[in-house]
């Protein structure tokens, strides 16, 4: 088997448990990256000036078949928090109409919900999750109470970020839709971790990370928008688009913003290509297998209850285990200074959290050296006695 940890450009002295955070790009998709920002420096009017409508459109249609729509369904975007922008800052909300969310999302995502609800005096309403999470349809039931005849947005993540909980938003999408709700979708963690077909899920808006987990270089995202609903999207910077031309007006709207360096979007295919020259299913079995393993063994060390069961999809590449009661940000730092391992240790509702990336240049060997220093750290760094 092809060892998927010489194509990454990863330091080989670090233990990379984090890949949740920023990702990491392959080498052959970093080399197709360089190569379009070398033809865009070569020349940039003919890259940038003629050729940019139908680069950009292979590049859509391509992420389009890889996500279950069609090309013109989406823009490519730099992040999920840009996204998630031109969507609320594109919804007309009005005084008391309400944003129904979870206690689970994302902080920026967050804190842009709350700019926008209190700018124009809507209200953006947090309902708690009790953890753990037992079954998918408890959870849908939890959520759904949380609708009032002032609902007007339904807004989830698909994968959590802090809690890494994949959460069942498909009956919840249909239900709003009858209902007459927005869905909005925060899918940052979701394309290459699992499958998608965006047109049968059929959120109004979902966007979605290319950086992450189906590792294209950094600044690939995009923005999902239903047809029926594109209208809706109002361009987040005004530049050159033509909302009378004859092509989608969401794409020409949204496509073009000014000069800037594509090279990410245009090397999104080359990722895809990655993914079907590794069989990646099986790469993605193995990871979760070294997930579920690792839970285990957290459990185990800690004492502390897992966050989901261990069946009905909850988790999958990534995870979050809790921790004791301890000094989390020290215990981060200590984990890197002193035993190169790099993960995060994040906070949820006063809990910390230690949060498990697997991707395909991760080992065995890796998750054994961050269990054996959190076996000798813990201990020190614990406020509260180990059960």
């Amino acid at each position: 088997m092809h060892n998927l940890t010489d194509d990454f450009l990863l330091d080989p002295a670090v233990v990379f448990l984090n890949h949740g955070s920023f990702g990491a790009c392959p080498r052959p998709v970093f080399e197709a990256y360089q190569r379009w920002q070398r033809q865009l420096e070569h020349q940039p009017i003919l890259f940038l000036g003629r050729r940019f409508p139908a680069r950009m459109q292979a590049a859509r249609q391509a992420l389009g078949a890889f996500l279950g729509t069609d090309g013109d369904n989406l823009v490519y975007v730099p992040n999920t928090t840009t996204g998630g922008n031109m969507v609320a800052r594109s919804l007309a909300l009005a005084p008391g109409d309400e944003v129904l969310t979870t206690d689970l999302e994302y902080g920026a995502m967050d804190r842009m919900w709350t700019f926008l609800c209190e700018k124009q005096q809507a209200r953006y309403v947090r309902r708690p999750i009790p953890l753990p999470v037992t079954t998918p349809e408890a959870f849908v039931e939890t959520v759904w109470a949380g609708v009032t005849d002032r609902t007007r947005v339904l807004f989830l993540s698909h994968i959590t970020s802090v809690t890494a909980l994949t959460l069942p938003i498909g009956p919840l999408i249909r239900r709003a839709r009858e209902a007459g709700i927005l869905t909005v979708i925060d899918g940052a963690h979701a394309p290459g971790q699992i499958p998608l077909d965006l047109d049968t899920l059929a959120p109004d808006f979902y966007t979605g990370n290319c950086h992450k987990w189906l590792m294209a270089p950094k600044g690939a995202a995009f923005l999902y928008a239903r047809t029926d609903k594109q209208h809706l999207i109002e361009p987040l910077v005004v530049s050159w688009g033509d909302k009378s031309a004859p092509s989608s007006p969401f794409i020409q709207e949204n496509e073009f913003q000014g000069t800037r360096d594509i090279a990410a979007y245009l090397s999104v295919p080359t990722a895809i290509a990655y993914f079907e020259a590794h069989n990646w299913p099986s790469v993605q079995q193995r990871c979760q297998a070294l997930v579920k393993q690792a839970r285990l063994d957290l459990i185990a060390l800690t004492g502390m209850p897992p966050l989901a069961p261990a069946d009905a999809g909850w988790f999958q590449q990534m995870v979050a285990q809790p921790l004791p009661l301890c000094d989390g940000p020290l215990l981060q730092r200590r984990l890197y200074d002193e035993y190169a391992v790099e993960i995060p240790v994040v906070e949820h509702h006063g809990r910390p959290l230690i949060r498990l990336s697997v991707q395909g240049y991760n080992t065995e060997q890796q998750v054994a050296t961050l269990l054996d220093a959190l076996r000798a750290l813990l201990p020190q760094l614990t406020t509260s006695s180990l059960p």
